[in-house]
């Protein structure tokens, strides 16, 4: 089957700026945080810090540490964000301020997601990997809701680790995950899961002497599904190296603002960041009264794919998309607000 495996961790690692060395490929995004929580040195008393609201991918593999091995998981609390009474229970995103002012030799490693799921809040990378360089701390980011739309540059921005799934801004198929590690995060890990195929020795199945890789194939313990493999290879070079996510990001915010010109404020009141905190995620929130679960399903069988997550209405356009095709969805969202207005 030739080094397909290896062909994949060349191309992601041209998107990411890195070395194929520091790649893996996994199933999903919480695999790979899984993997460097269980097998980081934490020790009792040590900090782990995330965000109140994170994805249960980016919680549940911090929590088990704190249940298990007695370290203590503190959570950011939230930020209020541009809208008026929005619910407390919404949440908004986080500040660079109240995590500096959690930052002692106790903490060991900092873990948020690059996008929050819900409000569309992106941490500022390159501020955030400074603050945690300066504190010597590591820098584990859950890249699900960015890597295929915001610029992602581990090395240049201090982080330690990005995990990934492949199937959303990626546009690959679904069971599909990257893991990008450093150097000086791997030196520090054990290993938690084991098979040959992490081990230098190839197909010598008889020579068990302990001879795992240092690079990024020691995540990489048992055999991967190739068909994927070269499916989510496709993707990442024909899509994503060809044009550049530098110019993706642009196209993406392009369309965000053609549809905010186009929608109904007083219906839809969108999220709005600072420049900083911008994402591909457009959050909304929906008139009093209004479900955004139940609006979601009727602008989706009218033709609009979007989603519903923590009260807000999500919309998410990509560079593909048309200018057309973003007119059309506007149209048929105004006119589903209009019916709800009439009510």
């Amino acid at each position: 089957y030739g080094n397909l495996l290896g062909d994949l961790h060349t191309s992601v690692a041209r998107m990411l700026r890195t070395d194929a060395s520091c790649i893996s490929f996994l199933k999903n995004t919480a695999e790979g945080l899984s993997m460097i929580a269980d097998a980081f040195p934490f020790e009792k008393g040590d900090r782990i810090i995330s965000y109140v609201h994170e994805y249960p991918s980016n919680h549940y593999p911090w929590l088990i540490q704190q249940r298990r091995r007695g370290v203590e998981l503190k959570l950011l609390p939230d930020r209020d964000l541009s809208i008026d009474g929005l619910p407390e229970t919404m949440a908004r995103g986080w500040s660079l301020e109240d995590l500096e002012g959690m930052l002692d030799d106790r903490v060991r490693m900092v873990a948020v997601s690059h996008v929050q799921f819900t409000s569309g809040f992106a941490a500022d990378i390159r501020k955030l990997g400074e603050l945690c360089k300066r504190h010597d701390v590591f820098l584990v980011i859950d890249a699900a809701q960015s890597l295929g739309a915001l610029e992602l540059y581990p090395e240049e921005m201090h982080i330690d680790a990005i995990a990934a799934s492949g199937w959303k801004w990626l546009m690959g198929p679904i069971g599909t995950g990257l893991l990008y590690t450093s150097a000086r995060l791997r030196e520090r890990l054990d290993f938690t899961m084991g098979g040959a195929d992490m081990m230098t020795q190839g197909d010598d199945y008889l020579d068990h002497r302990w001879q795992p890789y240092s690079d990024g194939r020691r995540f990489e313990y048992s055999t991967a599904s190739l068909a994927l493999t070269v499916a989510m290879q496709s993707c990442v070079d024909e899509i994503f190296n060809a044009y550049g996510v530098s110019a993706i990001q642009s196209e993406i915010y392009r369309l965000q603002n053609l549809m905010l010109a186009g929608l109904n404020a007083d219906f839809f009141r969108s999220v709005r960041f600072q420049p900083s905190n911008r994402s591909g995620i457009r959050s909304f929130v929906l008139p009093d009264g209004v479900d955004p679960i139940a609006f979601s399903k009727r602008a989706i069988g009218a033709g609009v794919f979007c989603s519903a997550r923590g009260g807000y209405l999500r919309l998410a356009p990509h560079f593909h998309n048309t200018e057309e095709e973003i007119q059309r969805a506007v149209e048929i969202l105004n006119r589903l607000a209009g019916e709800y207005l009439k009510q």
